[in-house]
């Protein structure tokens, strides 16, 4: 099976967990999730499976949509739900303009510092691993982009967003940081991610259908293309001829394109991910 496979990850399990299943279930060697989901969140996990490995680092680099549930009033140690709480304060009146202007201040884009319990390495060491061992070390902040924060509801202890961000967004901190901002601290209830890359829950199945998609034999049916996993990287078209020279290595003049772009052959067969250097193709990976 060559394709990607967009679940619908329920809450509890981790990511890894997810790969876990399904590798087993289909027997398929090559599994490999594009962008980790805590185990208290839920919604769209792809997961590329056989060739669609060879790109699923392109795919984790597209943007992600969120559905959140921050909880005023209290600061946890990981910043949601599961962890314990360190710090109570009350919550102040809540207004719309009050709740606006302070997400306003987390719209565009800024630096953010990722949570001690992450799986961002520092020192080859993950950070939640060092946290379980009780340690806090100081963390390098990374620029990350909001593109829409949007208060789809509140009442006096909780919010309701939905955020559009870039990679690497961590939406725990948000929760964190706009507790700080309110002066009453916060964590994050609960996270649904409603789109990854071109990837939304519309696309998703369920993990516990899995067993009958397969039984039926539709689960194959289900599975996004390779050709289509990059849809949202600009294409540039090349000939036959062009298309045995990329699947060469052999770079080929190509338009100029900002940024990346996914070279597809006559068939719209995606051939390789690349980046346009001075009128012709540099080769980030190729398929064929």
């Amino acid at each position: 099976m060559d394709g990607v496979l967009v679940i619908d990850k329920p809450k509890g399990p981790t990511s890894f967990d997810v790969v876990r299943q399904v590798r087993s279930l289909l027997r398929v060697k090559k599994v490999g999730h594009t962008g980790t989901l805590d185990p208290m969140a839920t919604g769209v996990l792809p997961l590329c499976l056989g060739e669609a490995t060879k790109v699923a680092g392109f795919i984790t680099e597209g943007d992600k949509a969120y559905d959140a549930v921050v909880r005023l009033g209290a600061e946890t140690d990981t910043q949601d739900a599961e962890g314990q709480v360190v710090a109570e304060a009350p919550v102040p009146p809540l207004t719309t303009a009050l709740l606006e202007d302070v997400l306003g201040r987390f719209r565009g884009t800024f630096d953010q510092v990722p949570p001690m319990y992450s799986a961002v390495k520092v020192g080859g060491k993950r950070l939640y691993e060092l946290a379980r061992a009780g340690e806090e070390v100081e963390r390098a902040s990374r620029q990350v982009t909001v593109y829409d924060l949007v208060l789809r509801d509140f009442n006096a202890t909780q919010l309701h967003l939905s955020v559009r961000c870039s990679k690497g967004f961590f939406v725990r901190t948000l929760a964190y940081d706009i507790g700080r901002a309110l002066g009453c601290g916060a964590h994050l209830e609960a996270l649904r991610r409603t789109t990854s890359g071109p990837f939304s829950l519309a696309q998703a199945l369920p993990l516990a259908d899995l067993p009958a998609l397969l039984q039926e034999g539709s689960l194959a049916k289900r599975l996004v293309p390779v050709s289509e996993a990059l849809v949202d990287l600009p294409a540039v078209r090349v000939s036959a001829a062009d298309a045995e020279r990329v699947s060469h290595g052999v770079p080929v003049e190509a338009p100029s394109l900002p940024g990346r772009v996914r070279v597809v052959g006559p068939s719209e067969a995606l051939l390789a991910v690349a980046e346009v250097v001075r009128g012709r193709l540099r080769y980030l990976r190729v398929l064929v």
